[in-house]
């Protein structure tokens, strides 16, 4: 539970955090959407859920959350909630068009179960898309010294690109479709969203699960 206590404790400092990277959070915003498919936003979970928001603008209907005061802003965005970690998540197999994950891998204890999980909620040629910040970027290497400091991320394992997509691959029969990245700065700021990674400290990753 070490990885959730931050959540709990420091709710409102989360919140603020996007109050004041505004532009910031609006650039990853519109990566996420533009690999999301529209047409699955009906039939859609974030896994990871936070306190929405990521899943209320996006249009994602249900959320799951180990943080129950994570849960309950989310509930009041709009979102139908469930307690529950990703590694072991409390919902029926081939339920979901479509799966989104935001920020959360780098918090949960088990990134390869997280990632099988997942796929077990995914119907089949549903789609995953995964935001997350890249280790090798820019901002990846200062989380990385600042870890032992911050509220958040003391407990935070960052992955790179190339790790993600290698752990998604061995461990599940899901098939990277594309991958867009943003955040080239840390100027609070709208940036542009470009295909492929390296450059941009945000990087999200669209999978499909096969028949």
């Amino acid at each position: 539970m070490a990885k959730v206590e931050p959540f709990e404790k420091f709710t409102l400092d989360y919140e603020n955090w996007f109050e004041r990277n505004d532009k910031l959070y609006l650039s990853e915003l519109k990566l996420l959407k533009d690999l999301i498919k529209e047409e699955h936003y009906k039939n859609s979970v974030e896994v990871g859920v936070g306190s929405g928001r990521f899943a209320q603008p996006l249009g994602v209907k249900y959320g799951v959350d180990p943080s129950m005061a994570m849960l309950k802003i989310a509930l009041q965005r709009g979102i139908k909630v469930v307690k529950g970690i990703a590694e072991e998540l409390p919902l029926k197999s081939s339920l979901f068009e479509f799966v989104l994950t935001v920020t959360t891998i780098c918090f949960v204890d088990d990134i390869a179960k997280t990632f099988k999980e997942i796929e077990r909620i995914l119907k089949p040629k549903g789609f995953l898309v995964v935001g997350f910040v890249d280790r090798s970027s820019f901002l990846g290497q200062l989380y990385e010294k600042k870890k032992p400091y911050s509220k958040f991320y003391k407990p935070a394992t960052f992955y790179s690109t190339e790790e993600v997509i290698q752990i998604a691959h061995k461990y599940t029969s899901l098939k990277l479709e594309r991958v867009k990245q943003t955040i080239f700065g840390i100027e609070n700021k709208i940036y542009p969203a470009k295909e492929g990674w390296g450059e941009g400290a945000f990087v999200g990753l669209l999978f499909r699960k096969p028949l």
